[in-house]
C-alpha cells in the first residue's frame, strides 16, 4: 500500500463452525431468534447501474476527518460476520479468530491506515472485529458505534439513502440451497419453491427477492421464515424447519460445504449482488480513502490472491476478478 502510506506518514466471536452435521440423532444447537422479517429495500427505488458508484479513491487525509480520528484514536472499529463461512467466521481451531475473504479488506484497510505509525499495525490492536447481524448494519453505522461494515453487503439505492459505500468489491449473485433430494428430483428455479418454507436473515435483500422473482415468473411464492443469521438458517434446515436457504452464493457456497446433505444446484441467479464497504454518509474521506485502499490491492495481487485462498475453491473453481470503479465518481 505504498501510496496510501506515504499519505498518512507525516498525519499526527460468535460461533464454531458447524461441520458435517447431518439429519441423524446429532444434537443441534437452538436457532438463534428472529425478528420479523424487516423491508431490506424501497419499492419506489430502483437500482440503477449509476447507483454502484463510490466516490474517486484519495490517499489524501483530510486533517480532522474520519480517517485522523481513527489513526488518533489507535483502532479501526469494523463490524463483521463471524458465522459466514469462508467470507467472515470463527476458526475454532485457531482460538476463534474471524478469518476470510471479507477480513481480508477489514485487514488490509487497517494497514494502510496504521502501518506507518510508530508502534507499527499490529491487527488484534489496531483493528477491533465488531460481530453484528445483517439487520445491525445500517443502524450501527448511523450512530457511529462503528467505523466500516465488511459483512457481504449489497450496494443498492435504498442504503445509499442511509449511509455511504465504497466502490464493488465482489460481484455476488443471488441463488438457492435445496436438499439433496430436492435437487436430485428437478429443482430448475424458483417455481419450485411454491408452498416451501425458505430461510434468509432478517435485513438482508435475500427475503425480498425471491418474493420479487416469484412475481416476475408468475408463480406463487414461497412461505418466508427469516431468523437471525445464516447459522440459524443452516439450522432449520437441518431441523427441518425449512426446506430451502436463499442468499448470496459465496455464502450458501460456505453453507454446502458444512453439510454433505445441503446443495446449491445449478441454477439461474435471482439477482445481482454487488457487495461494497459500508460506511456512514459524513465519512466521505474515509470512503475515498477506503476505494483508495482497493486500488491498491487490484494493482499488487492481494485482491486476486484472497479470492483464490478463500472462495475460489468453494465457488467450484470459477475464476473471478476484482470489478472495476463504477463511473463517473460520485460528487460531494
Amino acid at each position: 500500500m505504498n501510496r496510501v502510506r506515504a499519505a498518512l506518514a507525516g498525519v499526527g466471536v460468535l460461533a464454531a463452525l458447524l461441520a458435517g452435521c447431518g439429519y441423524d440423532d446429532t444434537p443441534l444447537p437452538e436457532a438463534p431468534e428472529a425478528e420479523s422479517p424487516a423491508q431490506a429495500a424501497d419499492p419506489e427505488c430502483t437500482t440503477v447501474d449509476a447507483d454502484l458508484a463510490s466516490y474517486e479513491p484519495s490517499d489524501v487525509v483530510v486533517p480532522g476527518g474520519k480517517v485522523e480520528e481513527i489513526r488518533d484514536r489507535g483502532r479501526l472499529i469494523v463490524g463483521v460476520s463471524a458465522d459466514t463461512y469462508k467470507m467472515a467466521s470463527a476458526n475454532p481451531e485457531n482460538g476463534n479468530r474471524i478469518e476470510g475473504f471479507d477480513i481480508e479488506f477489514a485487514k488490509a484497510i487497517g494497514r494502510a491506515i496504521f502501518e506507518d505509525t510508530s508502534g507499527g499495525f499490529e491487527l488484534g490492536r489496531n483493528v477491533q472485529f465488531r460481530v453484528i447481524t445483517a439487520a445491525q448494519r445500517i443502524e450501527l453505522l448511523q450512530n457511529g458505534e462503528i467505523d466500516l461494515v465488511v459483512r457481504n453487503f449489497t450496494i443498492n439505492c435504498s442504503r445509499w439513502q442511509d449511509i455511504a459505500f465504497s466502490q464493488v468489491y465482489y460481484d455476488a449473485t443471488q441463488k438457492v440451497l435445496v436438499s439433496k433430494s430436492l435437487a436430485e428430483s428437478g429443482y430448475d428455479g424458483v417455481q419450485d419453491l411454491a408452498g416451501l418454507r425458505v430461510c434468509a436473515p432478517t435485513g438482508s435483500t435475500s427475503l425480498d427477492n425471491v418474493v420479487t422473482a416469484a412475481e416476475r415468473e408468475g408463480v406463487d411464492p414461497p412461505i418466508l421464515e427469516p431468523a437471525a443469521n445464516h447459522t440459524g438458517c443452516l439450522i432449520k434446515f437441518q431441523r427441518g424447519e425449512v426446506d430451502a436457504i436463499t442468499g448470496d452464493d459465496t455464502v450458501l457456497a460456505g453453507l454446502a460445504a458444512q453439510d454433505p446433505y445441503a446443495v446449491v444446484p445449478d441454477q439461474e441467479p435471482l439477482n445481482d449482488e454487488p457487495y461494497g464497504i459500508g460506511a456512514n454518509q459524513d465519512d466521505v474521506d474515509l470512503v475515498r480513502f477506503v476505494n483508495a485502499v482497493l486500488e491498491e490491492m487490484r494493482a499488487d495481487g492481494s485482491w486476486q490472491a484472497a479470492y483464490n485462498r478463500w472462495l475460489k475453491q468453494e465457488l467450484s473453481g470459477v475464476d473471478a476478478i476484482q470489478p472495476p470503479p463504477t463511473q463517473p465518481y460520485r460528487t460531494g
